[in-house]
């Protein structure tokens, strides 16, 4: 496969991230969304190493290293939702008034 097709489907995958953390009211969502548009980075990487001709295997250690980037940035978030969530009773983006500067 081409690698302008691994560039086409991350360039998607980031669209679809990016819309949904716009659109979504959810703080939960809003973490999916995030976590696509970093899959959407790992997918890229793993596709410019490939197309420049270096050594692949650096682009898929990066990746790995994302994943793990992502898994703690999810168990951060959740913990930092249930805190929210415990307190107001409400994850809501609109509702909540400590988000707030």
């Amino acid at each position: 496969m081409s690698p302008a097709l691994y560039l086409g489907f991350a360039t998607l995958l980031f669209g679809v991230g990016l819309y949904g953390l716009l659109q979504r009211r959810s703080l939960v969502a809003m973490l999916i969304s995030l976590e696509l548009m970093l899959a959407a980075v790992s997918v890229n990487v793993v596709a410019l190493t490939t197309l420049t001709g270096h050594d692949a295997s650096m682009g898929q250690v990066v990746a790995l290293i994302l994943v793990g980037v992502a898994a703690a940035e999810t168990a951060i978030g959740l913990s930092l939702f249930v805190a929210i969530h415990r307190a107001s009773h409400s994850i809501d983006v609109e509702t909540l008034s400590e988000l707030k500067g």
